[in-house]
């Protein structure tokens, strides 16, 4: 496969947004303040604000064509614990969405800025679902675009429930819970499945991560605009 250009993937969990960019042409570098041996790719090991402060110091950021970011939502996601231990922070919610977008703007890069819904506020300039790709889980994602705009897609009907209990009550349908555990949530298999994930069968980075369907998307109207510019 020939690449179109160079993604940065910034708190890159798993990978599951680099491997949709890569299924898009790009070659992708990740960075993430945890161990991530099953990473896909290229891999930097570190506080991800401070790699790209370095990245841009030393003028090195030129060698990517856009720049992916999705920070942890502090007050509720897994990955906090391990971010707040480094950085001294405690028990205490730390915005990390906007010291992100503020580096984002001075690498003068296209970028995207990527959150679950209910969590840091961030424009919703793409609200990205799984339905839309036909996959097993709904998983909502909102994607703030810098630098670049594209069509939002429409929301389709959800064909049914997301099996498992809920308030009480037991629910079949066609779709899987990729979070937590019991209650009829998804096994890791059906995880791996839903999502088109199979190079990590860790259950905590498959429930951080994002289907690579979505970037794979972005990916392509990324560079479908870029043509368009250039035209």
């Amino acid at each position: 496969m020939s690449t179109v250009g160079r993604v940065l993937d910034l708190f890159s969990c798993s990978g599951g947004a680099g491997w949709g960019y890569h299924l898009a042409g790009f070659e992708v570098d990740g960075c993430d303040i945890a161990d991530r041996p099953r990473y896909p790719f290229g891999y930097h090991r570190g506080d991800a604000l401070d790699y790209l402060a370095h990245l841009i110091a030393t003028g090195d950021i030129a060698r990517y064509t856009l720049v992916h970011a999705s920070p942890p939502c502090q007050a509720g996601c897994a990955l906090t614990v391990g971010t707040n231990a480094s950085q001294g922070w405690g028990g205490t919610h730390t915005d990390l969405v906007a010291p992100t977008r503020t580096l984002l703007d001075r690498t003068g890069l296209p970028c995207v800025i990527e959150q679950p819904n209910g969590k840091a506020e961030i424009r919703k300039d793409l609200s990205l679902c799984g339905e839309m790709f036909g996959l097993g889980v709904l998983r909502h994602r909102n994607f703030e675009l810098g630098r670049w705009s594209t069509v939002k897609p429409a929301h389709p009907k959800h064909r049914g429930y997301v099996r498992g209990h809920r308030h009480g009550v037991r629910r079949e349908g066609p779709y899987v819970a990729a979070y937590g555990k019991g209650g009829g949530k998804a096994t890791v298999p059906e995880m791996q499945q839903a999502m088109g994930i199979t190079w990590t069968d860790v259950h905590e980075e498959l429930t951080e991560a994002i289907p690579p369907a979505y970037t794979k998307w972005i990916g392509t109207a990324f560079l479908t605009c870029r043509q368009e510019v250039f035209a």
